[in-house]
């Protein structure tokens, strides 16, 4: 069976997005200095079928591989909203599912990524996903406070973290609110490269 992964860009002091999101402004506008090591890899632009990026190196590796084990996403509806006018089609590749209170009928993409809008929780959700992800991983996509409600339910196996060199002073922090005593944390890599930190952890849920 595949893991419940998160695999995520942060600023330095520990920002997963900016102020003032909306659909109009996604991220607050951070995207470009949280996620500018992605934006320079061929293989980001190479998932969306696109020619673009400068470099083709460790970071693109592991663009590649976290693309490869990933069969199905979760996100948060305030994540979706942001992205809905701007994706570009077929973007996720694989089902994704939206926890909402809206109902809505399944968007189906040209492609292979339908999203589908989960009104009935967390738990619900992950087991849909599972479904999809035929013994892939199932990625918590964001946002911040998606990653957040899943770490608290002790529902996470493992997260990647990207940290980038920049401040951003203020916004949405990752690791708001998170139960200190949930897990036992082990780091099982470490990738250092020219515009990010690449960090892997392992997350053992502690017997009570």
């Amino acid at each position: 069976m595949g893991k419940i992964i998160f695999d995520s860009g942060i600023s330095l002091d520990g920002f997963f997005a900016g102020d003032n999101r909306s659909p109009e402004n996604p991220m607050g506008g951070v995207s470009g200095q949280i996620h500018a090591w992605m934006f320079n890899q061929k293989a980001f632009w190479e998932h969306l079928g696109m020619e673009g990026g400068n470099e083709d190196g460790v970071d693109g590796e592991l663009i590649r591989e976290t693309i490869e084990r990933t069969g199905a996403f979760i996100m948060g509806k305030r994540m979706f909203e942001e992205g809905e006018a701007s994706w570009p089609n077929d973007l996720y590749k694989a089902d994704v599912y939206v926890l909402t209170h809206e109902k809505r009928e399944p968007w189906v993409q040209k492609g292979t990524t339908t999203f589908y809008f989960i009104n009935d929780g967390l738990e619900s959700a992950l087991e849909k996903a599972r479904q999809s992800a035929k013994g892939k991983d199932i990625r918590i996509q964001g946002g911040a406070d998606t990653i957040q409600q899943y770490l608290n339910a002790g529902l996470v196996d493992e997260f990647f973290i990207h940290i980038s060199s920049v401040f951003l002073g203020s916004g949405i922090r990752l690791f708001d609110g998170i139960d200190k005593d949930k897990y036992e944390i082990q780091i099982e890599e470490v990738k250092p490269s020219d515009l990010t930190t690449h960090l892997r952890y392992k997350l053992t849920k502690k017997l009570k």
